[in-house]
């Protein structure tokens, strides 16, 4: 299977952008199909038993797979971009699935994705491993609610119809809202959608509720009647967690992985700048890239809470240990998972090294939360 993304319009600093176009279908108990299998020379264990390569050749390449031009966007807006090893082209995505079928075609060799696309790559049998991750305080998606149909609680939900992207972080969002409420997956109807189409289905009427995250989310309150479910009803059913995980084949290229190494710490610092400079972020993201109003974007910036860099470490390892058993529990995985075999934990020490380095930025910097992640 080939994997040839069309080019969008907004180039990189270095490399270009490219986006995609929407791919088949995970089969995410089945297996995947047309492509060959990824990490199949990657032993996870001798991996993280060695600290990662550091020397990053000249000419070393590599291709990262971005959503809603998220984070190159972060990167060239704070100058991280230009700091960067290796020559990073990047492809915007819409979604887990789309990634992980990329990552199969050798179409890609690192990715930012949510918290439930490694999961499902384990279930395939994949591996895709975490190298890095950030955290949020408040929730990544919030329940958006069709014209015409109102819901004020989570138990409004019984006998609606929900969109449900297999493979995303809406996935566990929407088992974890329903779980709350004291519902099942039989006491509402789960309609599957790709994320592309589910604003659409939600204005069209087609469903009844969504999990939007942003922009999206704002882009589709405009509409005459949009809703969402209040936010006071939704605390703490996202875990506020996205990563970036990596091909089993480029980590098992000494040159791919330091500048993996490399990209993970660039990506912390760009990331920290977003925090830092709020007004420059929400001009160069939210307005310029994804045509919002300045009042929009400050709004979505503020609405995010703090930003930390949790360690891949036992506590981290059994928070994603909570969403397996979620989404396992749901009948929606085959068999119990392992999460400790989703990380890449030898990254750990890029972690720890550019949290120190953000703490010795001095006032304004980053400091350390009760439970030890990196914060502004």
């Amino acid at each position: 299977m080939s994997f040839r993304p069309t080019p969008t319009r907004r180039p990189a600093r270095r490399g270009t952008a490219r986006g995609a176009g929407p791919l088949a279908a995970l089969l995410l108990v089945a297996g995947l199909t047309g492509c060959a299998g990824q990490g199949e020379e990657l032993d996870l264990a001798a991996l993280n038993s060695e600290p990662v390569p550091t020397e990053v050749p000249d000419g070393t390449a590599l291709t990262f797979a971005d959503q809603s031009e998220l984070v190159q966007t972060q990167l060239d807006a704070s100058g991280e971009q230009d700091q960067l090893a290796a020559d990073v082209e990047f492809a915007n995505f819409r979604g887990g699935p789309e990634i992980l079928e990329a990552i199969r075609a050798d179409a890609v060799d690192l990715a930012f994705v949510g918290d439930t696309p490694p999961i499902q790559a384990q279930a395939a049998g994949e591996v895709v491993p975490i190298v890095a991750a950030n955290r949020y305080t408040s929730p990544d998606y919030q329940l958006a609610v069709a014209p015409g149909v109102e819901v004020q609680t989570l138990d409004d939900l019984e006998g609606l119809e929900i969109a449900y992207s297999e493979g995303t972080g809406r996935q566990p969002y929407v088992l974890r809202a329903l779980e709350k409420a004291g519902l099942s997956t039989d006491d509402v109807e789960l309609v599957p959608l790709d994320v592309a189409t589910s604003p659409d289905a939600l204005k069209d009427g087609q469903v009844d509720v969504a999990a939007l995250n942003e922009p999206y989310l704002s882009r589709y309150l405009e509409l005459p009647g949009a809703s969402q479910v209040p936010e006071s009803e939704i605390a703490d059913v996202s875990s506020g967690l996205s990563y970036l995980y990596a091909s089993g084949d480029a980590l098992a290229d000494d040159a791919k992985a330091a500048a993996i190494r490399d990209f993970v710490k660039h990506w912390m610092l760009a990331s920290r700048w977003t925090e830092d400079n709020p007004d420059e972020w929400v001009q160069a993201y939210y307005v310029d890239t994804q045509a919002l109003t300045p009042e929009e974007g400050r709004e979505i910036v503020e609405a995010e809470g703090d930003l930390s860099f949790p360690e891949l470490d036992d506590d981290l390892i059994a928070d994603q240990q909570v969403l397996v058993d979620a989404i396992y529990d749901a009948g929606e995985l085959p068999e119990p998972l392992d999460a400790s075999e989703q990380f890449a934990t030898t990254f750990n020490d890029v972690v720890t090294e550019t949290v120190a380095e953000m703490e010795q930025g001095g006032a304004g910097g980053a400091g350390r939360t009760e439970d030890g992640e990196a914060t502004r």
